[in-house]
């Protein structure tokens, strides 16, 4: 059985896919599957996919209904054992990150891996480790109940078993928490990764739609925490983020 699935999904991304692309055929270990679920774009998103095809082993471009609808398709289309989503315009972060992930899966009997990542402007400029310039700490033993304050690991440095995956939820922009959360939960195991596994692009979807993101947080926190541990959550966060403004002089990160 193949060990390990990479998964990309795209929709008229032909401004940062090829960076996605390099960083997987850039890797000294290629024992993985990489698929490419693509919304059907209309721009030179397919092409530049096709480009790589002798690295891609699935390519899939088709109309779907948004983000978390295409991430459930190439779940179930993955066919390894761990299944990772590095979507478009997010990079693995070197060339042997694969290799020591590999190393890992032989060595550790986890159901889930994590590291840190570094936050990436559009031009490439580097702003830092999400561990340091954000207010997620990252910790060395993860565990489910460490999520209360919301997305602690990013989402590209989150590698879990498929078996344990639960689908996405189609219609929340904070799906890749509550995504987390369930996997945390099912894991009988979690290992940390002591190196930055990912570059994350800046300025997501729920960055862009911020207030709805914000509502289907909470409504993630109320399902995992209760009520009363999102209302305290929220209280916290709020807090923190005004501290944080304040000391960065208006900005968050």
């Amino acid at each position: 059985m193949i060990k390990l699935s990479i998964i990309t999904i795209t929709y008229n991304a032909e401004k940062f896919l090829k960076r996605t692309i390099e960083s997987i055929v850039a890797q000294s270990n290629q024992d993985f599957e990489y698929i490419i679920i693509d919304g059907k774009s209309k721009d030179a998103t397919l092409a530049i996919a096709k480009a790589y095809g002798e690295r891609v082993n699935l390519l899939v471009s088709e109309p779907d209904k948004g983000l978390y609808d295409a991430m459930n398709k190439g779940l179930r289309l993955a066919s390894g054992e761990f299944v990772w989503f590095m979507n478009a315009g997010d990079e693995i972060n070197d060339s042997e990150v694969v290799a020591n992930l590999i190393q890992s899966l032989a060595e550790t009997n986890a159901d889930v891996f994590y590291g840190d990542t570094y936050f990436v402007e559009e031009n490439g400029t580097i702003q830092g480790l999400r561990s340091e310039i954000t207010p997620h700490r990252l910790p060395k033993n993860l565990k489910w109940q460490d999520m209360n304050l919301g997305m602690l690991v990013c989402h590209q440095a989150f590698i879990a078993r498929k078996s344990i995956a639960p689908f996405y939820l189609e219609n929340n922009l904070s799906a890749d928490v509550d995504w987390e959360i369930s996997c945390l939960k099912r894991a009988k195991k979690v290992q940390f990764l002591d190196i930055v596994v990912a570059k994350y692009l800046v300025g997501g979807i729920s960055n862009k739609q911020l207030k709805r993101s914000l509502i289907d947080r909470y409504e993630v926190l109320k399902k995992h925490f209760g009520l009363f541990g999102a209302i305290l959550a929220h209280i916290q966060i709020t807090i923190r983020g005004v501290k944080l403004i304040l000391k960065k002089g208006g900005k968050y990160w």
